[in-house]
């Protein structure tokens, strides 16, 4: 399986370099050329290829053919969710705070004088106060990406949303209480921000940088209009999710996507030029960072390494995703290996590890085992310490602080682990916010990848969805069939003519090129075919 992995990770690097190499090629005109005269054969092939394309497979689709953004979008602030009764109150001023960028070093390869550097950073977002809990949670699930509906009852997406945001709210203001009231991500996301800028301006960049939430103020969208008004024209795109999945990346890239093709004149790359950073799960940096944290836990353990066992909880997706072609189970696991390495790079004794899984929602099969389940065996077999890593968390949220330190604790205790330990979320440590800067410099330094491309490379359906090809009727999908059926048959007629009686001539000029396909559709070419019919009639 790792061979597989590794094999699926390599060859979507490799994809990644051709299209890297791919930006790099300037816009040339297009060339004319003269037809002239084929033979015989050489037309009939490309009659036949025409033909043969019918049947071709059709390009790959995307996950979401379709967005949920209408309307241009504007710098005022839009509401939170549809509900018009609902005030916003809070203010960006904490987040766009920050001058814009206006001088570059020219030592950094790629960026020029004029160049205004921005760094986006994306994230899930969350409610600062409990009379948000219920909004946050409707955005939440009208995404199509976090609920996925079939085709006929999608119209009642938002229908569905309320419902599970309302039955939910309860329960989750219960959880936001008991860490303060409120969500932090939104606070830690924008510190992260402000190093990196200030990492950035020592190594000669300087940048501004800007927080982009995706159910939550400050939306994605009015972080973009800030971009754009700034005058930004070098923009890195960086998740804040180490690992890339359909849910969290993938979610944010369609519905930058779904800007960009709004509102394409502003984003010519010729005058404002983005990348984007899809994951960085297996940078160095990070696992460095992260095996640092994981060994200040694991020091009182050095010398009996078989008396504790390491927990990584990420969070986790429905196994639809992965069967859809979400890369996440594959980098969660590879992150794992690599940051196991580095921790017992040091140590005498090896200490162990297992994988698990937490934040379900809904009936249906998630991936697992899921965490809790995990620290029930482990503490029906008899372990009595425990360190937990946060895997897929880089900031301290609801997930860390309530679902983690409270409720699997009290799960863990309850089976008979004495000793629960959790390793903090990396924050604005030193070390990550130079990994982030380190990203940010190579993301400019390289050609860029773009929004677009970035869901091609990891969002595109390996098998397109099948369909009969004998389906009749009056559907755009149907007509499209039936069409390429009566193309190809033609075609086969005519191969099939030219066969048995080759090219016969025509009277009157000639058409440069086309005389045998004339001649393969004319009345004397098909009346082999009129013979055959009157021999039925």
């Amino acid at each position: 399986m790792q061979d597989n992995m590794d094999a699926g990770s390599a060859s979507r690097r490799s994809d990644a370099d051709d299209v890297y190499a791919r930006r790099s090629a300037t816009f040339g005109g297009a060339r004319r050329s003269r037809i002239s005269r084929v033979g015989c054969a050489a037309i009939v092939a490309v009659t036949c290829l025409a033909g043969g394309e019918a049947f071709s497979t059709a390009p790959a689709l995307g996950l979401r053919r379709a967005g949920r953004i209408n309307g241009a979008l504007s710098s005022a602030r839009r509401p939170a969710v549809a509900a018009p009764q609902m005030a916003a109150t809070w203010s960006l001023s904490n987040v766009f705070n920050r001058g814009v960028a206006d001088k570059v070093s020219v030592g950094i390869a790629g960026l020029k004088p004029d160049d205004k550097v921005g760094i986006l950073l994306l994230n899930l977002g969350g409610p600062e106060k409990l009379t948000e809990v219920e909004d946050f949670l409707f955005n939440l699930f009208n995404d199509e990406d976090i609920i996925r509906l079939p085709g006929p009852v999608k119209p009642l997406q938002g229908f569905i949303a309320r419902y599970i945001a309302s039955s939910r709210a309860p329960q989750s203001r219960e959880a936001y209480a008991s860490i303060g009231g409120g969500s932090p991500l939104t606070k830690l996301t924008t510190e992260q921000g402000d190093k990196l800028a200030e990492e950035l301006g020592r190594r000669g960049v300087e940048a501004k940088s800007y927080v982009g939430m995706r159910y939550w103020y400050p939306f994605t969208e009015e972080a973009v209009d800030q971009i754009l008004s700034d005058g930004i024209n070098r923009l890195v795109i960086l998740p804040m999710y180490p690992q890339y999945s359909i849910s969290t990346t993938g979610s944010s890239m369609r519905l930058l996507d779904q800007m960009i093709k709004k509102d394409s004149k502003q984003w010519d790359p010729r005058v404002f030029d983005h990348t984007v950073v899809p994951d960085w799960f297996d940078h160095p940096g990070f696992v460095k960072a992260q095996a640092k944290f994981i060994n200040r836990e694991l020091a009182e353990f050095k010398n009996i390494p078989d008396e504790v066992k390491v927990l990584f909880s990420a969070h986790g997706v429905p196994e639809s995703y992965i069967k859809a072609g979400d890369p996440y189970k594959d980098q969660i696991e590879k992150c794992v290996e690599l940051i196991m390495l580095e921790v017992n790079k040091d140590h005498p004794g090896k200490f162990s590890s297992d994988l698990s899984f937490q934040s379900k929602v809904g009936p249906v099969k998630w991936l697992d085992p899921y965490t809790e389940v995990v620290l029930e065996e482990m503490g029906k077999g008899g372990l009595k310490n425990v360190v937990v890593v946060p895997l897929s968390f880089v900031q301290e949220h609801v997930e860390t602080l309530e679902e983690i330190d409270q409720e699997f604790k009290e799960v863990a205790e309850e089976h008979g682990i004495e000793k629960f330990k959790r390793v903090p979320a990396l924050n604005s440590d030193p070390d990550f916010i130079n990994c982030l800067a380190d990203i940010t410099v190579d993301a400019l330094t390289k050609p860029s990848l773009r929004v677009s491309e970035t869901l091609d490379l990891y969002q595109k359906v390996s098998q397109p969805p099948s369909y009969s090809p004998f389906e009749l009727g009056v559907t755009s999908k149907a007509e499209q069939i039936n069409g390429r059926i009566a193309m190809l048959a033609l075609a086969s007629l005519a191969v099939t003519q030219v066969i048995k009686s080759g090219c016969p001539d025509i009277a009157g000029p000639a058409i440069a090129g086309k005389e045998p396909f004339c001649a393969a559709f004319s009345a004397d070419g098909w009346q082999w075919i009129f013979n055959l019919l009157a021999i039925f009639n």
